[in-house]
């Protein structure tokens, strides 16, 4: 317990420092006091209010939320499946969520730059339908002989992600030009146009759906043992591993309704936590939300600084990152 509790300061302590880098530098740098003065209303400035209120204090919230989301989503799926190459992007949740979010763009057209209290609130839940229908397909596929095989999951996720990318661009192309390119950077994976709707629209969702799957997290560790022994034990396995699907399904979903598709936090945060903590889920959830947090909002600062004055999304920063980890994990299950 003694380590859980380091690893837990030591990630928030390096949360907030990411939140601290973030927060004070940019195309316009705030110095340190000049924020805190700002924020507790000391000294109030016009133009300190809007670079924070308006544009990074939303951002920077956001990255954290999905950052929450996708890594716990990404631990409930791998202990489901019991596939530690499993992620809610590999698998096609994203995709499934993106592609019903870019469709309600595709409804709502023309009204997209001016996102009001109504769709904002909306976006989740047709991710949410997207999601869900994504992941009955992926397990309908990869069903065989009454278990789930994890090879067949894989593929069946890929194959599905592909064809529902394949799907949501030729919705996109339906768009006028405006909301085509304001999909297409939402796509890649960004929270450039965060703002407190968003915040709003996604809070909800992880606060109702992440105390639920911790309070389940002991399921978690029960359905690492072959099927017939958590059955023996008193699991309902069927009716859990719908029940924490559709909960790490809707958390997917509202990430993917602020931020777009962002792939590799689920599959990362779920190892980089094992590491640390062990493969209690009771402690990996946690730690995992801790990590995903800090690698989004470290990428999302990295894309807007390192490449100024162009902004590159977050997603891709990941991403560059991910294919390498990707990579070594396969090498590293193909030598076991």
């Amino acid at each position: 317990m003694l380590r859980f509790w380091t690893v837990a300061a030591t990630g928030l302590l390096l949360f907030l420092a990411t939140v601290y880098i973030s927060i004070t530098n940019g195309a316009f740098d705030i110095p340190v006091k000049d924020v805190f003065g700002t924020l507790l209303r000391i000294h109030p400035n016009p133009d300190y209010d809007l670079v924070l209120f308006d544009f990074r204090l939303p951002r920077i919230v956001i990255a954290a939320l999905v950052g929450l989301g996708l890594g716990i989503a990404g631990a409930v799926i791998q202990g489901i499946t019991r596939n530690g190459l499993a992620d809610p992007g590999i698998l096609g949740i994203n995709a499934g969520a993106g592609s019903a979010v870019v469709l309600f763009m595709l409804l709502y057209q023309g009204k997209m730059s001016g996102i009001g209290w109504t769709s904002a609130m909306a976006m989740p839940l047709f991710g949410w339908v997207g999601g869900v229908g994504a992941a009955v397909l992926i397990f309908l596929f990869a069903w065989s002989n009454g278990r789930l095989d994890s090879q067949r999951l894989i593929l069946s996720g890929i194959a599905i992600a592909s064809g529902l990318g394949a799907f949501t661009m030729y919705i996109s192309l339906k768009m006028n030009p405006q909301d085509f390119e304001m999909a297409t950077v939402w796509l890649s994976g960004s929270v450039w146009n965060a703002n407190w709707r968003f915040v709003t629209a996604a809070l909800p969702w992880l606060v109702v759906l992440v105390p639920f799957i911790w309070w389940k997290s002991r399921l978690l560790d029960l359905f690492q043992l072959q099927r017939d022994s958590a059955v023996s034990v008193g699991v309902a396995v069927d009716k859990e591993t719908v029940m924490l699907l559709l909960a790490s399904v809707g958390i997917v979903a509202a990430c993917v309704s602020v931020s777009g598709s962002m792939g590799f936090v689920g599959l990362m945060a779920p190892h980089i936590a094992k590491r640390l903590v062990g493969i209690q889920h009771k402690k990996v959830i946690p730690v995992c939300g801790l990590v995903g947090m800090v690698l989004v909002v470290a990428a999302d600062f990295i894309g807007k600084t390192i490449f100024a004055p162009v902004t590159l999304p977050a997603g891709i920063v990941i991403a560059i990152l991910g294919v390498p980890y990707f990579i070594y994990l396969l090498f590293r299950a193909k030598s076991q």
